[in-house]
């Protein structure tokens, strides 16, 4: 399903770790899979309210949990700068689709990094 969102259809996501060559590409591009599928379930599910949006973050929170295994292997890791633009992408993705208001702890509330 594309995005529709235009805000989200034209982000850079992970743009930082992207930049830094600590961070894999082949790796960050399943992190940014990962951010594009919230995308994708927030827009087919339409979250009438934060507990509902909460929900499928931390689905997708899961999906950054299992993918700390990748960057070991790769010789990296989601450690300070990973992690905060990782939380970054949480909040714009939560903005973008009018949830000003979500706490950016609730957000990724299940992360293992």
């Amino acid at each position: 399903m594309p995005i529709t969102n235009q805000q989200v259809a034209g982000h850079a996501f992970l743009r930082q770790m992207y930049d830094d060559s600590y961070f894999p590409d082949h790796v960050v591009d399943n992190g940014k899979a990962i951010l594009l599928r919230l995308c994708e379930r927030i827009e087919a599910e339409r979250p009438s309210d934060l507990e509902s949006l909460y929900a499928l973050t931390q689905a997708a929170t899961e999906g950054f949990n299992l993918l700390e295994g990748e960057f070991a292997a790769a010789g990296s890791e989601i450690e300070t700068v990973a992690r905060e633009c990782i939380c970054d992408e949480f909040c714009f993705v939560a903005s973008a689709y009018e949830f000003t208001e979500a706490d950016a702890e609730q957000l990724t509330a299940g992360r293992d990094w």
